[in-house]
């Protein structure tokens, strides 16, 4: 890998669950990624439960104390959180992994003030990368709307084009958990975002295989981090493979998110306009895209429509190796 590289000051939103897991992970390691804070949110569980599994991510990534965590949001715009999805994530949103609890607090600050301090003090520095519901974002822009345009790019895990939901047959499950926040950032005057979403994360598998080798091959120092991916990693391997069909395998819904963050040449993009249905179960969260040959309904949004899967896998492994 390319180390001299200028690193990208990144601050990930997650509702901390397997595959964000991995992503912060991946992030804390990435010499492409100066990763200063992680914010969370309701969504795979709950903020509180999302909160600590982060502290405790970045104690095992040998980060504790240097990169902050801020709590967000524990309900969506407009509607309640209904709970979390164990049969996923496992009861602990880790996959019943247990790792060392931190001594590291999260700071005083909401998220979504948080958002907009960073923005007006920094403007132009730094990239986001939503991996939850987007409800601590959408919360600042609705507080200041002028903080739009002061991110250098905004990259949300989320939504489907020209694939079906995961969630109900329309949508995907971070769109649908809080449609409301998908309408605001997609509407949001300026904001320079890019959705990826399961047009690309479905077509990039990781495998229990895998897993594996990079617990052989992995530097020494990241021998607890290999065994805690291992470990954590088997309920969603069964999972994937009971409701998807997948053989040992399952999608890289978050680390690609930050991958293409870093890496957008791994993505191929379309630019189309969109708007989020927030109307009944079964279409709320929906991406309605204007794809007429003369579209005029919806806002300019960049749609990750293809992936080079084998780059972004090997992407990810180089930083344990």
């Amino acid at each position: 890998m390319t180390t001299n590289i200028e690193p990208i000051k990144m601050i990930i939103d997650a509702d901390t669950g397997i595959d964000d897991a991995l992503a912060i992970l991946y992030a804390v390691k990435s010499p492409r990624i100066d990763l200063e804070a992680v914010c969370t949110v309701f969504g795979n569980i709950d903020v509180e439960q999302a909160t600590d599994n982060t502290l405790r991510l970045i104690k095992l990534a040998g980060k504790e104390g240097r990169v902050a965590v801020i709590k967000g949001a524990n309900k969506a715009l407009r509607r309640e959180f209904p709970g979390s999805k164990s049969d996923v994530h496992g009861e602990n949103g880790i996959g019943g992994a247990v790792i060392p609890p931190s001594d590291q607090q999260p700071t005083g600050e909401a998220a979504a003030d948080f958002y907009i301090r960073m923005a007006n003090e920094r403007p132009g520095e730094l990239t986001l990368v939503l991996m939850g519901r987007m409800t601590n974002l959408a919360l600042a822009l609705e507080k200041d709307p002028s903080i739009a345009d002061k991110f250098r790019s905004v990259v949300v895990m989320g939504g489907n084009v020209l694939v079906p939901g995961n969630i109900t047959p329309a949508a995907e499950a971070n769109f649908w958990g809080d449609p409301e926040a998908a309408q605001v950032l997609v509407a949001a005057e300026g904001l320079p975002l890019t959705v990826v979403g399961l047009d690309v994360t479905m077509e990039t598998l990781l495998t229990r295989g895998e897993l594996e080798e990079l617990e052989r091959s992995c530097k020494e120092e990241d021998k607890p981090v290999a065994a805690f991916l291992k470990d954590c990693f088997s309920v969603y391997f069964d999972f994937y493979g009971m409701v998807n069909k997948l053989d040992n395998a399952c999608p890289m819904h978050d680390p690609l998110a930050v991958i293409a963050a870093v890496r957008p040449e791994l993505v191929t993009c379309q630019t189309l306009l969109a708007s989020i249905s927030c109307g009944d179960h079964l279409t709320a969260g929906m991406v309605v895209t204007d794809r007429r040959v003369t579209p005029s309904v919806g806002h300019p949004v960049s749609f990750a429509l293809e992936v080079d899967a084998p780059a972004v896998t090997e992407e990810l492994f180089s930083v344990f190796k």
